[in-house]
């Protein structure tokens, strides 16, 4: 009975994708992988310990000052309403999609072997922080492409729309795993940055995927005029959206539940390696800490799927979701004061059980805000608000390493000194708590419910029927692209 029950629970995952192909289409759950795997799952986790320890060992970068440049890595995000646009409405050779993904791969390719070949004598803090962001700026462009697809899927199947960020959220953690348990390593072996220089393998596969993806050309002559039209037609349509009070307070609640939840990470990464203040844990550990982290995370997006998107609205969980954010941030608290050695319990312990518990609240708070954020988008400008509500998201995060950053200066935690650290935690603890008092902005809708009437821009000429088929993309096999032409048809969702 109990290896029947083993072999239920292993199949399960596999039956859930195949599900996922069937109804969804096997090609979107493909891209989804790819960009989400691959692109913001793998080089996004090694970017982010690799990056560290670039402006800590290479640089020698103070704490607050990082913190105000990994700031910067989220202004190509909330520039992804002006990436959607160009997908949704300038065409490429008769193509949406498919230069983009060449476009990105291309960027990430030159930024990332830029920061890791030129001398760092050559290479100042400046030009190092340009060429991160050309880095960040290929993973934004790209995943703009996926988040149309996944809302549009969301609005004409809502009863999966959880099941999309569910894949979403699953093939980031799996990615992340492997990032995350390999970055020590490479750092260790090749240095930072010689490490950065990885960084180009998610790009080359952009590339390749702008080259393979399949995508109807468009048979419309280019036309100025009707392409200003329909920018002005969008952004009329965000406009009018965005006033709708369903949309604009959720909206309000999202940014600034990230905003007020400032982020002190530099601070603590520096006290993390300190040999003499902190516990002076090591790269390879470093990056084992973020690896079970990633496997903490893929377990948050589980409890969320089998146990909370069925059964709770969004303001309840979010509430609670906060709330529990609020009093895991006080592991922080007592790892910086060094309680957890009073207690006997030693600090290698300590932080895999704070990074956990951290991970797993952190997707149970970021889970239902990406539902609700796919509910909030109208039909026929959906990839281009859906962009816009990531910007605002990104925002808030921008907001909180910025707000960070300050904290860190005025309490002067600096590379050698974390005197202060401790108050950090604490002012940081509590605007966590503070956010609880905006959980009224959120809709006490169920997550299955349609939050925003879909004749809600009825008559407005966004983009007409034809375009709208044109721009179907489907990812084929190559057997499959040498049947198309061959002369066999495809069969298109």
């Amino acid at each position: 009975m109990s290896k029947n029950r083993l072999l239920v629970l292993i199949c399960e995952p596999f039956q859930w994708i195949q599900m996922l192909c069937k109804e969804l289409n096997t090609s979107f759950v493909l891209g989804v992988v790819t960009v989400y795997g691959f692109n913001q799952g793998f080089s996004g986790s090694l970017f982010r310990v690799v990056s560290d320890y670039y402006w800590k060992d290479v640089q020698k970068i103070q704490p607050s000052t990082v913190q105000l440049y990994v700031g910067f890595y989220y202004i190509p995000w909330i520039m992804k309403p002006v990436w959607g646009l160009l997908t949704d409405v300038f065409t490429v050779n008769g193509y949406h999609r498919r230069p983009y993904f060449v476009i990105s791969g291309i960027l990430g390719v030159v930024s990332a072997l830029s920061v890791a070949l030129v001398n760092v004598q050559f290479m100042p803090a400046f030009m190092a922080l340009i060429c991160l962001i050309g880095v960040t700026a290929s993973m934004a462009i790209a995943d703009v492409t996926i988040d149309a697809c996944i809302a549009k899927n969301s609005i004409q199947m809502p009863s999966l729309a959880s099941d999309m960020q569910s894949l979403c959220g699953f093939c980031t953690s799996v990615g992340a795993l492997i990032g995350f348990s390999s970055s020590g390593m490479f750092v260790h072996q090749l240095g930072a940055k010689g490490a950065l220089g990885l960084l180009v393998l998610a790009p080359i596969l952009l590339i390749m995927l702008g080259f393979f993806i399949y995508e109807s050309r468009s048979s419309r002559p280019s036309n100025q005029k009707a392409t200003t039209e329909k920018v002005v037609g969008a952004m009329n349509g965000m406009y009018k959206t965005i006033k709708y009070p369903q949309v604009w307070k959720p909206s309000l609640y999202m940014y600034l539940s990230l905003a007020l939840s400032i982020s002190t990470h530099e601070g603590q990464f520096y006290w993390y390696t300190d040999p003499k203040a902190g516990p002076a844990f090591s790269q390879e550990f470093v990056g084992m800490i973020y690896a079970i982290g990633a496997v903490a995370s893929i377990a948050g997006v589980l409890i969320y799927h089998k146990l909370l998107k069925d059964y709770y609205s969004f303001r309840k969980l979010l509430f609670f979701a906060q709330l529990l954010y609020g009093f895991s941030g006080m592991l922080d608290l007592t790892f910086v004061l060094r309680w957890n050695l009073k207690l006997g319990i030693p600090d290698y312990f300590f932080v895999i059980f704070e990074e956990c518990v951290s991970r797993i609240v952190s997707r149970l708070r970021w889970m239902p805000m990406i539902v609700l954020s796919t509910k909030l988008c109208p039909l026929g400008i959906e990839g281009t608000f859906f962009a816009l509500l990531m910007c605002i998201d990104s925002l808030g995060q921008l907001s909180s390493k910025w707000a960070g950053g300050l904290v860190l200066h005025l309490f002067h935690v600096t590379r050698s000194d974390f005197t202060n650290l401790w108050l950090v935690m604490v002012i940081k603890n509590a605007l966590r708590f503070s956010t609880l008092a905006l959980i009224f902005l959120v809709p006490k809708a169920d997550q299955y419910e349609v939050l925003v009437p879909p004749d809600l821009l009825k008559g407005e000429s966004l983009m007409n029927t034809e375009e709208a088929e044109e721009e179907t993309i489907q990812l084929v096999a190559m057997n499959e692209k040498m049947e198309a032409m061959e002369g066999s048809s495809l069969r298109e969702r």
